[in-house]
């Protein structure tokens, strides 16, 4: 038996890369060999997830985090001399605690400050995904009036841009009546307007405009990084594909690595198993399996799962 095993990041609890792995030890346990591809979709852990495929020189930049004090961010230039940034990097939700958890403060300017950082690279790569904020991009366009070099955004969503507040924006600390005030921030960025419906508009709390207005193009982040590390390669041939993430709910199926990869399998007609640490959505075509629920029990829980996979 011949499993792939192609996870994303699980949140604040394993990298993706620490996912594979333990799922690769189970299956070892259970006889079966695995071969570790672990993936991102545009948020947090997509420049660890080339690096890992593709190798590449890691670089660092003092830049603005959400709330405008300074940290350090890192970014990957590739070996073909493109660079790869990411929103996560520099104002994602992490770098704050759950009682500084604001968007109507938070600023993507930090962002810009990391594209200004790369920006003598040939082409640039921008992974938007879990961020703090909901600004539509006026961080980062206070920073930048053009993209330094010909920019493609790998979105985390396929959400248009209002979806940036009505769905996203609570995870990020906003109350009801701070919902509707993003919205009409939202609504009041004349200079979004052309591009409030391209897909991905919305991803990382309006970015996605916004760098479309600069100029760059978007494009799925779990599609870009499942053809950048070859995944579709490795599918020929297994017998069984292992994803998950997290948390598995409907915004799986907008544009994460669960739904990509899920569907990916279904085209190459093999086996699809999903797992998540909460699941809250049946995934059509895929068996799913749900964690412990327990972060210090994940590691562990993903190696029994591959065991019994392999049985």
């Amino acid at each position: 038996m011949k499993a792939v095993a192609c996870p994303g990041p699980l949140k604040a609890v394993l990298s993706a890369s620490e996912a594979a792995a333990a799922l690769a030890e189970g299956f070892e346990r259970g006889g079966a060999e695995c071969v570790q591809v672990p993936l991102a979709d545009g948020g947090g852990g997509t420049a660890a997830a080339i690096h890992a495929a593709l190798g590449g020189e890691w670089r660092a930049a003092t830049v603005s985090d959400p709330l405008a004090r300074p940290v350090e961010a890192r970014w990957l230039l590739l070996a073909d001399g493109r660079a790869l940034v990411e929103s996560a990097e520099a104002i994602g939700l992490a770098r704050l605690t759950q009682e500084e958890r604001d968007p109507l403060r938070a600023s993507s300017r930090g962002l810009g400050e990391l594209i200004l950082a790369a920006g003598e690279a040939s082409e640039l790569l921008v992974g938007l995904g879990d961020s703090a904020t909901v600004d539509g991009g006026a961080g980062v366009r206070a920073v930048l009036d053009r993209l330094p070099a010909p920019t493609t955004v790998l979105c985390d969503v396929r959400n248009p841009l209002l979806d940036a507040a009505r769905v996203f924006a609570r995870q990020k600390g906003a109350s009801t009546e701070q919902v509707a005030e993003l919205e009409r921030r939202l609504l009041e960025l004349d200079e979004l307007r052309p591009y409030a419906q391209v897909p991905g508009a919305g991803a990382a709390g309006g970015l996605g405009a916004a760098l479309a207005a600069l100029g760059a193009t978007l494009v799925s982040g779990a599609d870009y990084v499942i053809e950048a590390v070859g995944l579709r390669e490795e599918i020929r041939g297994a017998d069984l594909v292992i994803t998950g993430e997290g948390i598995v709910d409907s915004t799986s199926l907008e544009g994460k690595v669960v739904g990509a990869v899920a569907l990916l399998s279904a085209e190459a007609g093999v086996r699809c198993a999903v797992f998540g640490g909460r699941v809250e959505e049946d995934l059509n075509g895929a068996e799913v399996y749900e964690l412990s629920g327990d972060p210090a029990s994940a590691r562990e829980d993903l190696a029994v799962l591959g065991e019994r996979l392999a049985a």
